[in-house]
Parts: C-alpha cells; sequence; structure tokens
C-alpha cells in the first residue's frame, strides 16, 4: 500500500544535499488573481492512455479547489510532440498546462532531428508528478529468475536472446539498450507499434524479454505467464516490494523512471507558477489520488519548480548520451 510520496529533491536527481523545500528558502509569493477563467490542459497522447487518466485526475482535484473548470485536451501524434509543440506556442499567461513526460521533455531532444520546440527553453517545469513503475520481465522459457541469471545466459549465447519494445526510442526501448550497454550483453530488439501487441509475443514466447510498465503486465505476472525480474526504478516498487532494482542486480546506477509532470510556456509569470506547484502538490497528495496511482502502478512525486527544472536537464543529459549510443533516431 503506498503511504509515502516520492519526494523528488537535488539529493535525489542530482546528488546534492538539499531537500525541495530548503532549498528554495525565498520564492515568488503566489498569484492572488488566478485562476480568473478556465484552464486549458494539453496532453500529447490519445484519451484513455496513462497521461490522460493522471490528466483528468488533476484536472477534476484542480477544478473544484480553483473554482473554474480545467479542460483536458488531448493532442496526440509523434511520440507527443504534436502536442508539445501546440503548448509551446500558446500564451505565458498560466492558462494552458501541458502534461510533459519523459520522452516529450527529455528523449526526444535527442531521438527526433528537427523539434519545433526545445523542452528546457520553450517551457518553464511547474511539478514532478509521478512515476510509474517499469520492469525487466521474462517468458518462463527463458529459463531465469533473476537479472544476474539473464546477464549470464546472454552472455553465453550473444545475440540470441530478443526484447521487445513498444517502439524504437520509448523508454523501453532505452531501458533495454542501457542494459544491454551496461551489462556488456548482446540481444536483439524488436520494436512492436504498442505496448499490447509487444506483450502478446512476448507471453507466447516469440520474445525472450521486454522492459515493460507494470500495469499491463501484471496480471500475467501473477499468473505465472511471465517472470519479473527487477524494476528499473532507484528503490523498489510500492506495488509489489518483493522485486529487486537493477542497482541491487549488480548494476550501479541502472535508473530508468518513467516519469510525468506539467509544464507552461516559458515567461509564465513566477507567481503564477508557485500557484501552480502549490496547488500540485496539495493534489498529490490527497490519498483518494495516491490510492488510484498505486493501482496504476505509479507513485507520485513532488518538488520545486526549480528543482524540477534542474531534474529535467538532468534527465536531458542521461538520454542524450544512452541515444547516441543506441544509434535510436526518428525522423
Amino acid at each position: 500500500m503506498l503511504n509515502t510520496l516520492k519526494t523528488l529533491t537535488l539529493a535525489a536527481a542530482l546528488g546534492g544535499g538539499l531537500t525541495a523545500a530548503a532549498s528554495h528558502p525565498a520564492t515568488a509569493a503566489p498569484a492572488t488573481d488566478y485562476p480568473n477563467k478556465a484552464i486549458r490542459f494539453i496532453v500529447p497522447f490519445p484519451a484513455g492512455g496513462p497521461a490522460d487518466i493522471l490528466a483528468r485526475l488533476i484536472g477534476k482535484e484542480m477544478s473544484e479547489h480553483f473554482k473554474h473548470a480545467v479542460i483536458v485536451e488531448n493532442a496526440p501524434g509523434a511520440g507527443g510532440n504534436i502536442g508539445t509543440a501546440k503548448a509551446a506556442s500558446a500564451p505565458a499567461d498560466g492558462y494552458t498546462m501541458l502534461m510533459g513526460f519523459v520522452g516529450t521533455h527529455a528523449i526526444n531532444t535527442t531521438l527526433y532531428k528537427n523539434l519545433s520546440f526545445d523542452p528546457i527553453r520553450d517551457f518553464t517545469a511547474v511539478a514532478p508528478i509521478s512515476t510509474v513503475t517499469i520492469a525487466l520481465v521474462a517468458h518462463p522459457s527463458v529459463g531465469v529468475s533473476s537479472v544476474k541469471g539473464l546477464i549470464e545466459k546472454a552472455k553465453a549465447a550473444p545475440g540470441t536472446l530478443s526484447f521487445a519494445s513498444p517502439g524504437s526510442g520509448t523508454p523501453h526501448h532505452l531501458a533495454g539498450e542501457m542494459f544491454k550497454s551496461t551489462a556488456g550483453i548482446d540481444m536483439m530488439h524488436v520494436p512492436y507499434k504498442g505496448a499490447v501487441p509487444a506483450l502478446t509475443d512476448l507471453i507466447g514466447g516469440r520474445i525472450s524479454v521486454m522492459f515493460t510498465s507494470v500495469p499491463p503486465a501484471l496480471a500475467h505476472i501473477k499468473d505465472g505467464k511471465l517472470n519479473a525480474l527487477a524494476v528499473t526504478s532507484a528503490s523498489r516498487a510500492a506495488i509489489d516490494p518483493s522485486w529487486p532494482t537493477m542497482i541491487e542486480e549488480g548494476l550501479p546506477g541502472f535508473e530508468v523512471e518513467n516519469w510525468y509532470g506539467v509544464f507552461v510556456p516559458a515567461g509564465t509569470p513566477q507567481p503564477i507558477v508557485e500557484t501552480l506547484n502549490a496547488e500540485l502538490g496539495r493534489i498529490m497528495r490527497q490519498p483518494a489520488v495516491l490510492e488510484a496511482l498505486r493501482v496504476q502502478g505509479a507513485e507520485a512525486m513532488q518538488g520545486s519548480s526549480a528543482d524540477f527544472t534542474a531534474y529535467v536537464k538532468s534527465e536531458n543529459e542521461k538520454w542524450a548520451k544512452i541515444i547516441r549510443q543506441s544509434g535510436a533516431s526518428v525522423d
């Protein structure tokens, strides 16, 4: 049962020693006359996905508290780039928010050659929201019950094991490339058009392993159709603390976070940013919200705008290195 928040701090994200609360003692005062009309909340993915579910959960809570509607607008396409570009060009007045994630604000910067926006220059990072647990799972026929066992098997027969992903350039694909590089092994990447067909082939034994978000795989793990080997977070997942981390399995520094956060166009007045940050922090502490996240295999995050900005920059640097090593590219 999830009973604590994952607090994003400089200590956690960058190795520093300041907490999010103590690192910025002189922040701007919250806006007193904001909001006074409806807020548009752009989600750069189709309705029904994790980002959309999260945005609608936040939008409902925020609408009730602010007494003004928060209208979720889905603008999918190009790995989240279409909706993100739309948000980047919106007025910087606090009435357009974006549900960004590790792809739109860290991975795509290097993965796509011709982005029409810069995730650092064109946005202000308001607040981190959530991480969704990613696990390394294997088909039982692979015959391994641990990451160490998988590495041994891969080294004994280079290139014979395969790993699926929901598509090239996704966090799940890049986690596989990071695994290959860190462990010094060779596995064949098989990209799919989404998590469902990838999981279907994994369950059918046509694929060896996969880095997957936990929710769609959980039932198959519980009924023994898949073996959960480890999670990619820095600490064990609340959804099942018996699963070790990749770090515990002997891969130092192996951390892949499928994180989500709220952004506004660059130039949005700081008092509005502080108001939104405080409101999002309040929402992510609500027991009902925490429970809704828990059943989705997610954990809440909190932090100041400045700490979240530093975290996004560090994620850009990390993923740029991984993408360049993998050779992944999308036009």
